[in-house]
């Protein structure tokens, strides 16, 4: 049996202009809605949407469609879309940080990955507030506004700047990350909370943080950002670094240096009782 065929340099070009138009398109519709008002509705008890979502959402779909016909869509608002076979999906998250752009708050993403053969290969995150692009192709580095992007130096979780968020579902579940955040509090420099899983990952590719971990996760909040990541030299893992799937909803992210450290914390584990 052959190897299947990898995308070139040239085809991924190509993706990542799609994508940068698509992330740009919904990126000013937001702004516009942020500006004239939307509505919200619930999806459940804290989960909230609104129509500017659902409005970004269809401006990325239709201009990744129209570019290439035959790639399928894995959207948060439409779920599933677009041919069965084809090796190439595009993960979309037309509005990260939904509550925080419903109160105003500043701080949120379109996020859009491409996944060729379960492999993320292609990654843009857009901030519309503070005109931050972040772009990735894999083996070919992460970029910010055309800068190259590296991880932190910070090699000690006592030194590290770290971040994570909480699931929509905190209040029905025990596995709401809050033992994790009360015991990795302890360990770490300090810990943020911002409420964009995107921006957190390019925050980690940036240097800004040092590492990320989160439950609870869908693939549309890791696509994109996983690509920055590993492209800007960190680590991306599960809870153990046996495997990483994008659909296994925890996510460990780091600038490298301090991977085991944060996953010690998050299991409880000593220096000494460490496993090698």
């Amino acid at each position: 049996m052959q190897a299947a065929r990898i995308p070139s340099s040239d085809e991924c070009s190509t993706y990542l202009a799609t994508a940068i138009r698509a992330a740009e398109a919904a990126g000013t519709v937001l702004l516009d809605c942020a500006k004239s008002g939307f509505r919200i509705d619930y999806k459940a008890a804290i989960n909230l949407v609104t129509d500017a979502d659902r409005q970004a959402e269809e401006c990325i779909v239709c201009t990744i469609l129209s570019a290439h016909p035959s790639h399928r869509i894995l959207a948060e608002e439409r779920g599933q879309d677009g041919s069965t076979d084809s090796p190439y999906q595009w993960i979309i998250d037309p509005l990260d940080g939904t509550t925080n752009f419903a109160h105003g708050f500043p701080f949120y993403s379109v996020s859009i990955g491409l996944e060729y053969r379960g492999e993320c290969i292609v990654g843009v995150v857009l901030d519309p507030v503070r005109r931050e692009l972040f772009t990735g192709i894999v083996g070919e580095g992460a970029y910010l506004n055309g800068q190259r992007l590296y991880v932190s130096p910070i090699d000690t979780l006592e030194r590290s700047l770290l971040v994570t968020g909480f699931a929509y579902n905190i209040r029905e579940t025990a596995d709401n990350n809050l033992d994790h955040f009360s015991r990795i509090s302890l360990r770490a420099q300090a810990i943020r909370r911002t409420g964009s899983a995107a921006l957190d990952l390019c925050y980690v590719a940036s240097g800004r943080f040092d590492g990320y971990w989160e439950v609870k996760l869908s693939p549309w909040d890791m696509a994109a950002g996983i690509v920055m990541v590993r492209e800007a030299g960190g680590v991306v893992s599960g809870f153990s670094t046996d495997h990483f799937s994008l659909y296994a909803q925890e996510l460990v992210a780091t600038n490298g240096r301090i991977h085991h450290q944060l996953l010690d914390a998050i299991h409880q584990r000593t220096d000494q009782g460490r496993p090698a």
